[in-house]
């Protein structure tokens, strides 16, 4: 079956049984993201350590992180956030795109993207890529912005960007490592919006245009076109609400035990 014959299918709303859920999360290979992601987050808590703890990173530490990127608790809160959000949409037209050889080619290049993309140097030349066409118009840039408006990539990414900075702080005063009204808590959060949205920006754009590189025009318009489905929508929505609560409850952990962490060294 074609790209496109998988695109022509009747909308109907059939509710997403448990067994779907899991073969759509495993045509996506989200458990392989989550591994991507622990390994980010990893070195995330290094370097956080580096910054916040007077010893920098030790034993304790990385326990505590290992404990906490745990990639079965991760599976559990994402399946828990995706499932619910996805509870009312068909999920069998999702899973026959991704599991298409287009699919599966598009969620291998996302995931060999995101994974090179941990690699400092690597990250900084897919952003040095973006930065020299960012103001240029061009079939590929057009598409790429095309996706991102479509799927609401920017905001949905800064809102869950800041949410997590929020949980984090919130982690750091409930562990008693940090003295900050919720007020004073929103208020840094919030100065922190036009840095970290044109950060998102740059990261998300220098990510697809490096993830994508290798489709041809009408596969990604293919792609494109799923994501303006009614499906398409609720996918999108139900991975947000998925990974953003995921992101939360990771933040929070975090800054719990980075106060942690702080009060035994002041000790």
């Amino acid at each position: 079956m074609g790209v496109l014959a998988l695109l022509t299918w009747l909308v109907v709303a059939v509710p997403a049984r448990a067994d779907k859920v899991d073969e759509l999360l495993d045509a996506l290979q989200v458990d392989s993201m989550l591994g991507i992601m622990r390994t980010e987050g990893m070195s995330f808590g290094g370097e956080l350590a580096g910054d916040m703890l007077p010893g920098g990173s030790s034993a304790p530490w990385e326990s505590l992180l290992s404990q906490i990127y745990d990639p079965e608790k991760m599976h559990t809160v994402v399946r828990t956030g995706f499932s619910g959000a996805i509870a009312d949409t068909d999920p069998e037209p999702l899973i026959a795109f991704f599991s298409s050889d287009l699919g599966r080619r598009i969620v291998e290049l996302e995931l060999a993207a995101r994974e090179a993309m941990i690699d400092d140097a690597v990250e900084e030349a897919a952003r040095q890529s973006y930065r020299e066409i960012k103001d240029n118009e061009g079939p590929r840039l057009d598409q790429i912005r095309r996706f991102v408006e479509v799927n609401d990539l920017l905001e949905a990414n800064v809102t869950g960007a800041l949410n997590a900075s929020f949980k984090f702080y919130s982690g750091l005063v409930d562990g008693g490592g940090l003295q900050l009204s919720e007020g004073d808590i929103l208020s840094d959060v919030w100065s922190q919006e036009k840095e970290t949205r044109e950060d998102t920006r740059e990261w998300l754009y220098a990510f697809l245009l490096l993830a994508y590189e290798p489709l041809e025009d009408e596969e990604l318009d293919a792609y494109i076109a799923l994501s303006e489905t009614t499906q398409g929508r609720a996918l999108n929505r139900a991975l947000f609400a998925g990974f953003n609560a995921m992101y939360d409850e990771i933040s929070y952990a975090l800054g719990l035990a980075a106060a942690q962490q702080m009060q035994q060294q002041d000790l």
